[in-house]
C-alpha cells in the first residue's frame, strides 16, 4: 500500500492539487475484509492506514471497507478518523421487497407455467406470501437470491414440481449458515455466562439491551459485553449499553432453539422458567431500591424501567413456555414476593397483575385444576386500576378473558366463557392493526371461540367458524420467526379438524396435516410441546385414515404416536394421550391386519396410560372401556382366562366409576353381566351366574314399562334364569324365565324387528320346560312360536338358520312323543334348508349337518330305508371333518357317527361298522376337557358297542370293558342329569349279562342295586318307565330263583304288574311282559297254592296270546306256560275243560319253533 498507493499519492499532492481528483477523491473499495486469515497483517493494514490519513488528512483518496463485524477489526476502526455505518441499517424488509418484487416480475413475463396459473388464479406470488419471504430471509440479499433461485428454476431435470409447489418449501429453507454460527460461538463459550447470555437473546420476546441482560441475569454489564464482544459477526451489539442487542438474521434464533443443529449451543426451554423468576426478582427488588441523586442513579432507573416494562408484558409468555421446569415452591415464592411488593405499594396495576399471573399459573398446574376464583378475582382488580387510556389495559382485558375461560371450562359456567369473550373482544379493539400485541388478541379470541369452550352458546357453528378466520389472521401477524407461529397453526389446525369433525370438509383435515408438519417443525425436540404436536398430527393423519383407508396414513399415525410416547415422561400430560392413541391406532391396525403383535402391544399401551390416571382422573373412565375391549379380542382369540378375569375387573370399576342412572351405566351393568355369564359358561362357577343375574335384575328394576330397552333387558333375565334352571333343574326359574319371555314378547308386537328373536327365546325355555315335565302343551306352543319367529324372518336372511335349527329340533321332539312322521319330515327339510344357508366356512355347518344325520337316523328307524342310513353316515363324516382334535363338538359327532354305524350294523350285520364304530367311541372318550355330560354319553355308547360286538363274539373282555365303562359314567354325573339314569340302567343291565354268564352273586345283587337307584329320583310313573320296571322285576326274579327269597318274588311281580300298566296294548313288549307276569304268578302259586295269582296268571297270558305281533318262539313258551297253569288249576279243581284246553295249547305250542329263553 505504501509503495503503489500512499507513496505516488503523496508524491503527486506534494507537487500541486491533482487535477484528476479536484472533483472527487480516489476511492478504494476493499470487500470481506474478514475474510482474510492473517489477523496480525489486518490490524497492521487497518493501523497504517489510519496513520496515514491521520498525518494527511487532505490527500483525495477514501477507502471503503466492508466486513463481518469482528472485534479486531473494529477496535482498530473505532477512531476519529474512520466513519463506521452498520449495513442493516440501510437494507431493509422494504429494499429485499423491491428486490423480490423486481425478480417475480421478470419471472412471470418469460414462465409460461406461471402465466398460465396467474390467468387462472390471479397474483402470484400473493401478498401474504411474499411477506412471509421477506420474513424468512432476514434482509440477506445472498439468500434472498438463492430462495428465488430455488423457487423458479427446477433443482433437477426430472424435477416434476411447479414454482408453485416449491414457494411454500422455500419458506422451510436453512440459510446455509449453522457451521458460521458454531465456530463464532465457539470462541465465546468458555467464557462466564455465556450459554445463559445465549439462551437469553435467542428466547427473549423482544430484545434488550446489553444493561438490561446483565440485570435480568444479576451479572455485570462488561460481562455481557465480554461475550458477546467475540460474537459480532453474528449478533449486532450496539456501541451504547442502552441500545437494544439484535440477532443479524433471524435464522440465528432457529439455530439455537433447535438442540439437533445447536447442540452445545442450545437454548433449552427450561432457561423460559429461569427468565421468568429473575424478571419477577428484578421487577420487585428494583421497586424496593431507595432513591439516591446522580446520573449513576437515572442510568439504572432507565435500565429497570425497560426490563420491568419488558417483564410486565412478556413475563408470563416466559412461565407458561417453562411450566414443566418451575416447582410450585418457586411459584409459591414468587406469590409471596407479589403480595409483599402489594403491601409497601398498594394499587400498583402491573404487581396486581403479576401476582394473577403467578396465582392462575399455581392453579392450573395442579391436577384437576381446582378454582380460578382468586386468579380472576386479581386480574379484575388489575383492570379496575387501569385508566381507559392506560396502555396496560389491553393486557389487563387480556388475562382476565383468559382466566374467565380457563374458570369457566372448569366450572362448566357458560357465563365465565361469555365474559372472558367480551373482554378478549374489547382487548382486540385496542390492538389494531399492524399493532405488535394484535396477535396474541386474535389468538386468544380465537381459542375461547373454539367448539370446547362454547359449546353451549347460542350458535357454536358460527363461532368455529370466526375462530378459523381469527386464528388465519393471527397466523399472518405471526410470522417465521414469531416464537408463537407454532401456537396458532395448531389451533388453526385443531379448530379445522373440529370443523372437518362436523362438515366432513377434505380440505379441512388435509390443511390441518400440513399445518400440524410445520408446527412440528417449528418445536423439534426437547421442547416439551413437541410430544404434543406429534400426537396431534397422529390424530389428524387417523382421521383421514378413516376417510380414505390409505394405510399409509395408518403407519405414519401409528410411527409418530410412538415417537410421542418415546419422547414423553411419565409426569408429562401429554403422555396419557400418546398412549391413549398409540394404543387406539395399533388395535385399528389389528382390526385391519390381525396382527396379534398389534393388539398386545396396544393393551401394553393401555395398562401404562391407565396407570397413570387415578380413580379421579376424568380419562380413566374411557380407559378402562379401552383396555377392555382389546383384552376380550384376545380373550375370545386364545380363550385365556387371565384375560376374562382382567376383562371382568374392568368392567366392574367402570360400573362403580358411573353414577347412576346415567344412560351409559346401564351398558356397562349389561357388559359386565354378559361376561360374568359368558365365564359361568366356561368355568361353571355359579357365583358369576348369580352375579349376572342380580346385574340384569337391578337393570330390569330401573327400566319403566314404556322404555325401549324394557324388552331386552327382560330378555336378559330369562337367559340368566334360564342357565341356572340348567344347573340346579329349580323349576321356579323356568317358569320365571317363561313369565318375563312373555312379557318381552308383548312389548314387541308384529312387525317389530325383534320380535322374532324374542319369541324364538320364548320358544326354548318352553321346549326346555316339555323336557322336563313332558308336558305337550308347552311343546305345541313352543312349535308354534318357531312357526312365527320363521315366517317373520325373510327366506335367505342369516338370522332363520337358528331359529331353524331349534324349530326341527322341537319338531323332533314331537315326532318322538307322538310318531307323526309329517313332523319328521318338516324337521328333515328345515335341517337341508338350514345347510343351504351355512356355506362350508360358516361355524354352524357342522352342527347342521350332525343334526340332519341324527333325524335321518330316525327316519331309518321308522321306515327302514337304507338310504337314510347311508347319508346319515356321510353326513356324520362330513360333520367330523370340520371338527378336528381338539374342538370341543368333535365328541359329539363321534358319538353320532358310532351311532349311525351301530345302525347299519344291526341291519347288515357288517362287523367292519360295530368295529369302526366302537374305535370312535374310544376316541370320543379319550378327548380331554369334555363336559362331563357328554363325556358319560361317550362312555354309554361306548359300551353299548361292546355289548353289541360281546352278543356276537361272546367275548367277555368286551362285556367286562362294558361294566367297568358304564361304571365310570355313572360317576361322572348326578342326579337328576339324564344321561345319569341311562348310565344306572346299562350298568344294571349288564351286570345282569354278566350274572347268566358266571353266576356271580355280586354282579346280580349290584344290577337289582343300580335298577333301584336309576328308580329312585323319578317323579310319579312316566310312560318310558315300563322297560325300567320290567328289567328290576326280571332281577329280582333271577335273585328269586337263587335265593328262593319270597320277598323278592312278590317285589317282582308288584313291578311286572307297574310295567303292564304302563305300557300300551299295541306296544310288541306288551306280550312279553304280561307273559312273563303270568309265569312268575304261577311260580308264587306253586309255593303258597293261592288260587288268585293262578287265576290271573291263566288272564295274563291269555292277553298275551291275543297280541298280534308276539313273534314265535314268545308264543311258544307263553302257550306252554298257559297250558301248565290251565294243568293246575285242573289238578285244584277237577274242570276238565282246563285240561282240554291245555292239551290243546301243548300241541299248538309243539308247532312252533322253541323259544329264545333269553
Amino acid at each position: 500500500m505504501q509503495r503503489l498507493v500512499y507513496g505516488p499519492l503523496k508524491s503527486a499532492a506534494d507537487r500541486g492539487p491533482i487535477q484528476s481528483l479536484a472533483g472527487h477523491p480516489f476511492l478504494i473499495v476493499i470487500d470481506g475484509l474478514d475474510e482474510c486469515e492473517d489477523k496480525e497483517e489486518v490490524g497492521e493494514l487497518i493501523d497504517s492506514m489510519t496513520s496515514f490519513f491521520r498525518k494527511h488528512p487532505c490527500i483525495p483518496l477514501r477507502i471503503f471497507i466492508t466486513s463481518r463485524v469482528e472485534q479486531y477489526i473494529k477496535s482498530r476502526l473505532d477512531v476519529a478518523e474512520v466513519y463506521l455505518d452498520d449495513l442493516a441499517d440501510h437494507c431493509t424488509d422494504e429494499d429485499i421487497a423491491a428486490f423480490l418484487e423486481v425478480l417475480f416480475k421478470d419471472a412471470g413475463r418469460h414462465s409460461p407455467v406461471i402465466k398460465a396459473y396467474v390467468r387462472e388464479h390471479g397474483e402470484w406470488p400473493t401478498r401474504s406470501e411474499k411477506q412471509g419471504l421477506v420474513q424468512h430471509i432476514g434482509g440477506s440479499f445472498i439468500f434472498a437470491s438463492a430462495v428465488f433461485k430455488f423457487i423458479v428454476e427446477p433443482s433437477a431435470p426430472r424435477d416434476e414440481t411447479t414454482p408453485m409447489d416449491r414457494l411454500p418449501l422455500a419458506l422451510k429453507m436453512n440459510p446455509g449458515l449453522d457451521r458460521l454460527y458454531a465456530e463464532t460461538l465457539a470462541r465465546s463459550q468458555n467464557l462466564p455466562h455465556f450459554l445463559r447470555i445465549i439462551s437469553t437473546i435467542a428466547l427473549l420476546r423482544a430484545p434488550l439491551s446489553t444493561s438490561g441482560i446483565a440485570e435480568v441475569l444479576g451479572i455485570r454489564t462488561y460481562e455481557v459485553m465480554n461475550v458477546l464482544v467475540h460474537l459480532q459477526a453474528i449478533i449486532q451489539v450496539p456501541g451504547t449499553d442502552d441500545i437494544p442487542v439484535t440477532l443479524c438474521h433471524t435464522s440465528l434464533r432457529d439455530f439455537l432453539t433447535t438442540q439437533s443443529r445447536s447442540d452445545q449451543f442450545f437454548a433449552h426451554p427450561r432457561h423460559h422458567a429461569y427468565l421468568y423468576l429473575r424478571f419477577m426478582k428484578c421487577q420487585f427488588e428494583n421497586r424496593r431500591q431507595p432513591s439516591s441523586p446522580g446520573r449513576r442513579v437515572a442510568s439504572q432507573s432507565s435500565v429497570s424501567t425497560s426490563v420491568s416494562a419488558y417483564s410486565h408484558r412478556h413475563s408470563f409468555n416466559h412461565l407458561e413456555a417453562g411450566r414443566s421446569f418451575i416447582k410450585q415452591s418457586e411459584i409459591e415464592s414468587v406469590m409471596h414476593l407479589c403480595r409483599k411488593t402489594l403491601k409497601r405499594y398498594p394499587g400498583r396495576p402491573e404487581v396486581t397483575q403479576a401476582l394473577a399471573d403467578a396465582v392462575f399459573f399455581s392453579t392450573e398446574s395442579k391436577s384437576p385444576p381446582l378454582n380460578f376464583e382468586e386468579a380472576v378475582s386479581l386480574y379484575r382488580q388489575a383492570l379496575l386500576l387501569r385508566s381507559p387510556t392506560d396502555d396496560g389495559r389491553w393486557l389487563s382485558l387480556h388475562r382476565l378473558g383468559t382466566s374467565l375461560r380457563a374458570q369457566g371450562q372448569t366450572t362448566g359456567n357458560m357465563f365465565d366463557i361469555e365474559e372472558g369473550i367480551s373482554h378478549l373482544r374489547e382487548a382486540l379493539k385496542l390492538r389494531p392493526s399492524p399493532h405488535l400485541d394484535r396477535s396474541d388478541s386474535l389468538h386468544e379470541l380465537a381459542l375461547s371461540l373454539q367448539p370446547s369452550f362454547t359449546s353451549g352458546r347460542d350458535n357454536p357453528r358460527a363461532d368455529l367458524e370466526e375462530s378459523i378466520s381469527l386464528y388465519r389472521e393471527a397466523l399472518q401477524l405471526r410470522l417465521r420467526p414469531h416464537p408463537s407461529r407454532w401456537q396458532t397453526l395448531n389451533n388453526l389446525a385443531l379448530s379445522l379438524r373440529d370443523r372437518y369433525q362436523r362438515e366432513h370438509f377434505a380440505a379441512d383435515i388435509e390443511e390441518s396435516i400440513t399445518l400440524y408438519r410445520e408446527a412440528l417443525e417449528l418445536r423439534p425436540p426437547p421442547h416439551l410441546e413437541h410430544s404434543m404436536l406429534l400426537n396431534n398430527l397422529a390424530t389428524s393423519l387417523m382421521d383421514r385414515y378413516q376417510r380414505s383407508n390409505a394405510i399409509a396414513d395408518l403407519e405414519e399415525a401409528i410411527s409418530l404416536f410412538r415417537e410421542a410416547v418415546q419422547r414423553s415422561q411419565s409426569p408429562d400430560a401429554h403422555r396419557l394421550d400418546s398412549l391413549k392413541n398409540l394404543a387406539s391406532s395399533l388395535m385399528r391396525r389389528y382390526r385391519r391386519t390381525r396382527l396379534v403383535a398389534d393388539s398386545d402391544e396396544a393393551i401394553s399401551f393401555y395398562r401404562e396410560a391407565l396407570e397413570l390416571c387415578p380413580p379421579s382422573h376424568q380419562t380413566r373412565l374411557s380407559l378402562l372401556s379401552d383396555l377392555t375391549t382389546p383384552l376380550l379380542v384376545r380373550y375370545q382369540r386364545t380363550k385365556a382366562i387371565a384375560d376374562l378375569k382382567e376383562a371382568i375387573s374392568l368392567l366392574r370399576e367402570t360400573v362403580k366409576l358411573r353414577q347412576s342412572p346415567h344412560p351409559d351405566d346401564l351398558d356397562s351393568v349389561n357388559k359386565l353381566a354378559a361376561w360374568l355369564r359368558h365365564r359361568y359358561q366356561r368355568t361353571n362357577a355359579m357365583a358369576d351366574l348369580e352375579e349376572a343375574l342380580y346385574l340384569y335384575r337391578g337393570v330390569l328394576k330401573l327400566l319403566p314399562p314404556s322404555s325401549p330397552g324394557r324388552p331386552l333387558s327382560l330378555n336378559h333375565v330369562t337367559k340368566s334364569l334360564r342357565d341356572r334352571y340348567r344347573h340346579t333343574r329349580v323349576m321356579a326359574d323356568l317358569d320365571e324365565a317363561i313369565l318375563l319371555s312373555r312379557e318381552a314378547v308383548k312389548l314387541l308386537p308384529s312387525p317389530h324387528s325383534d320380535r322374532s328373536r324374542f319369541i324364538s327365546d320364548l320358544a326354548v325355555s318352553l321346549a326346555e320346560r316339555y323336557d322336563r315335565n313332558k308336558a305337550m302343551v308347552d311343546l305345541e306352543e313352543a312349535i308354534s312360536l318357531y312357526r312365527e319367529s320363521l315366517k317373520l324372518i325373510p327366506s335367505q336372511d342369516s338370522g332363520r338358520l337358528p331359529v331353524i335349527k331349534k324349530f326341527a329340533a322341537a319338531l323332533l321332539s314331537r315326532y318322538r312323543r307322538a310318531k307323526t312322521m309329517a313332523d319328521l319330515e318338516q324337521a328333515i327339510a328345515l335341517y337341508r334348508e338350514g345347510l343351504k344357508l351355512s356355506p362350508l366356512s360358516h361355524s354352524d355347518r357342522s352342527s347342521l349337518l350332525n343334526s340332519l344325520a341324527v333325524a335321518l337316523r330316525d327316519r331309518y328307524q321308522r321306515t327302514n330305508a337304507i338310504s337314510d342310513s347311508e347319508e346319515a353316515i356321510s353326513l356324520c363324516r362330513e360333520a367330523l371333518k370340520l371338527r378336528p382334535t381338539p374342538h370341543p363338538d368333535r365328541l359329539v359327532l363321534l358319538n353320532d357317527l358310532a351311532a349311525s354305524l351301530k345302525d347299519r350294523y344291526l341291519r347288515t350285520k357288517a362287523a367292519a361298522d360295530l368295529d369302526e364304530a366302537i374305535s370312535l367311541s374310544r376316541e370320543a372318550v379319550k378327548l380331554p376337557s369334555s363336559p362331563p355330560s357328554d363325556r358319560s354319553k361317550a362312555l354309554n355308547d361306548l359300551a353299548d358297542s361292546l355289548i353289541d360286538r360281546y352278543e356276537r363274539t361272546n367275548a367277555m373282555a368286551d362285556l367286562d370293558e362294558a361294566i367297568s365303562l358304564s361304571r365310570d359314567a355313572v360317576k361322572l354325573t348326578q342326579h337328576p342329569h339324564p344321561n345319569r339314569l341311562s348310565s344306572l340302567t346299562k350298568l344294571a343291565k349288564s351286570l345282569r349279562d354278566r350274572y347268566w354268564c358266571t353266576n356271580a352273586m355280586a354282579d346280580l345283587e349290584e344290577s337289582i342295586s343300580s335298577y333301584r337307584e336309576a328308580l329312585k329320583p323319578r317323579p310319579p310313573p312316566e310312560p318310558d318307565c315300563w322297560s325300567l320296571f320290567h328289567d328290576l322285576a326280571e332281577s329280582l326274579r333271577d335273585r328269586y330263583l337263587r335265593t328262593k327269597t319270597k320277598a323278592d318274588l312278590d317285589e317282582a311281580i308288584s313291578w311286572a304288574r307297574k310295567a303292564a300298566v304302563l305300557l300300551p296294548s299295541p306296544h310288541p313288549r306288551r306280550s312279553r311282559i304280561l307273559s312273563s307276569l303270568g309265569i312268575w304268578l304261577v311260580t308264587r302259586y306253586a309255593r303258597e297254592s293261592a288260587m288268585d295269582d293262578l287265576d290271573e296268571a291263566i288272564d295274563f297270558q291269555r292277553e298275551a296270546l291275543k297280541i298280534e305281533s308276539m313273534v314265535d318262539g314268545e308264543r311258544a313258551l307263553s302257550l306252554r306256560a298257559l297250558s301248565f297253569a290251565l294243568s293246575s288249576r285242573y289238578e285244584r279243581t277237577k274242570r276238565r275243560e282246563d285240561l282240554r284246553e291245555a292239551n290243546r295249547l301243548d300241541r299248538e305250542a309243539a308247532k312252533l319253533p322253541d323259544p329264545d329263553l333269553d
